[in-house]
């Protein structure tokens, strides 16, 4: 059975590189898989050239920037046509999501079918955020958390750890949000489907190279995605 990492990238060129190695450098047998959309800025040709390091790496390069949530539905499907997959670990590209977390994650998997890298359990945090950003954060999953009534504090949080048996059970052809909202959406099916939840703690890094992908569009969506989530779904 093995585990599997998937790392969707836009314009990461200077993250991957030092991301990918860490993983190995800390879980040698995992497999990764980068999903990358296009990214002109050539995040695509350093991780074929990691390629030669880690046979376990693998890329999907997709035809053009699509958003978060379809590139990991398109890494999700491609992952769990292998049955000897027992794990699928979401994890941004930014080193916000410091790889030395995945031990512990994996441990609490074995009795959890979601485990969260979460901020906002006690011994969580985030660093290097502006005011208005952590603001912004702890009180969109305060929404979240009331209307839907996960059983996880930290319902945005883009650091998880799945069992591949549970998220076979989820219909992405159903699955229609994008950003911090798609990873509402996955937890709330994840949660509907049957999973159990265990938050490990985590200290959250603002990203040190490239560019925030966080954009009005995003906000907006995630205001209404927690209505949409609990009326549809």
């Amino acid at each position: 059975m093995k585990d599997v990492v998937v790392i969707p990238t836009y314009n990461e060129k200077e993250n991957i590189g030092v991301l990918i190695p860490l993983i190995f450098k800390i879980i040698p047998d995992i497999s990764v898989v980068v999903v990358d959309d296009s990214s002109p800025d050539g995040t695509a040709d350093t991780v074929k050239n990691l390629k030669y390091q880690y046979p376990k790496l693998s890329l999907i390069s997709r035809s053009k920037k699509d958003g978060l949530g379809r590139a990991y539905i398109n890494a999700f499907e491609e992952v769990l046509k292998n049955k000897d997959v027992r794990t699928v670990v979401m994890m941004d590209a930014d080193l916000s999501h410091d790889p030395k977390y995945l031990p512990e994650l994996f441990k609490r998997s074995r009795e959890f079918s979601v485990v969260v890298g979460s901020r906002y359990t006690t011994g969580g945090k985030t660093v290097g955020w502006e005011l208005w950003r952590r603001v912004l954060s702890f009180l969109g999953n305060f929404y979240c958390r009331t209307i839907t009534r996960m059983p996880v504090y930290d319902c945005t949080g883009g650091f998880n750890v799945i069992s591949a048996d549970l998220l076979r059970k989820i219909d992405f052809s159903k699955m229609d949000m994008s950003g911090y909202a798609f990873i509402m959406e996955i937890k709330y099916l994840l949660y509907r489907a049957g999973g159990n939840f265990y938050e490990v703690p985590i200290t959250f890094v603002n990203r040190v190279g490239g560019e925030s992908k966080i954009s009005s569009h995003i906000i907006s969506e995630g205001i209404i995605a927690p209505w949409k989530i609990k009326l549809t779904k």
